[in-house]
């Protein structure tokens, strides 16, 4: 799947939290178009017609346009009269019949990567609670596209064959970044992205072989910091874990593999396809 259509996907995703944490009946978005300073409205939800659909909102432009511009949420309590906007894409906004809107950016790294649009069909102040809630969902999008974006850079990273120092030194980093990504996932709150970001960790490593040794969650996240190079104190401090708490986890994964020593641990977890 493209880094477009995964972003696609988690629009059409937000658009459905948004109605439903807003109470807004309609909600519509898109991604900013590779090398243009456009969006282009590809995600539809609570619309009745199909007006909105692949509309190209050019930065500056109408109310999305103006929060591309601006990299911040914008609203307006009667579209087709607001003085506060450009009026290019009235026509389409009528056919739709809505009357309040609000756009709110999803930026990443300092740039804005898509917009959400929320809106009433009829004219009346949308208040801060609306927009609050709004910016909450793109909050969400921005999260995801960030994992999802880290992901992908280290699998690019990852997959040229290297060689001597250069290699050595890549493969360090994919394995601090994967040690760094299990821990971040039992702090998302979303299960499916939860479960999509530890379904990407997993394809840092080798494939499992059949009927080899299965460790705990916890376990695997242990020894990725160690294999890091971190010290039982900082695996503890970066896991919001006690340092016993980590001994033991460690112990019961070496016991599993049959391993001595941290080291033997590592390299037989790397071997059972178990961390990269």
């Amino acid at each position: 799947m493209t880094a477009d259509a995964v972003g696609a996907v988690e629009i059409g995703g937000a658009l459905a939290r948004l109605r439903r944490v807003t109470g807004l009946p309609v909600a519509f978005g898109g991604l900013v178009e590779s090398g243009r300073p456009q969006i282009r409205i590809s995600e539809l939800s609570g619309t009745t017609t199909a007006a909105l659909r692949s509309l190209a909102v050019t930065s500056g432009n109408g109310l999305g346009g103006k929060a591309v511009a601006l990299a911040r949420p914008c609203a307006v309590t009667d579209y087709s009269s607001s003085r506060q906007i450009s009026h290019e894409y009235d026509v389409p906004v009528a056919a739709e019949g809505i009357r309040a809107v609000l756009a709110v950016p999803v930026v990443v790294r300092r740039r804005v990567r898509g917009v959400l649009y929320g809106a009433l069909r009829s004219a009346r102040p949308l208040g801060d609670r609306t927009l609050d809630a709004a910016v909450a969902v793109a909050r969400d999008v921005e999260q995801a596209l960030v994992l999802r974006d880290g992901a992908r850079e280290l699998l690019a990273a990852a997959r040229p064959e290297r060689t001597g120092t250069e290699g050595g030194a890549v493969w360090e980093q994919v394995r601090e970044a994967h040690a760094a990504l299990r821990a971040l996932a039992p702090r998302i709150a979303d299960p499916r992205l939860r479960a999509e970001l530890l379904a990407a960790c997993g394809l840092l490593t080798a494939p499992p072989r059949a009927g080899g040794v299965t460790l705990a969650p916890r376990e695997v996240d242990v020894l990725s910091w160690v294999a890091a190079g971190a010290t039982n104190a900082a695996v503890a401090e970066r896991l919001g874990i006690g340092p016993e708490t980590v001994k033991g986890y460690l112990r019961s994964a070496m016991r599993k593999l049959g391993a001595h020593t941290r080291g033997e641990a590592v390299t037989a977890a790397r071997r059972a396809g178990l961390l990269p």
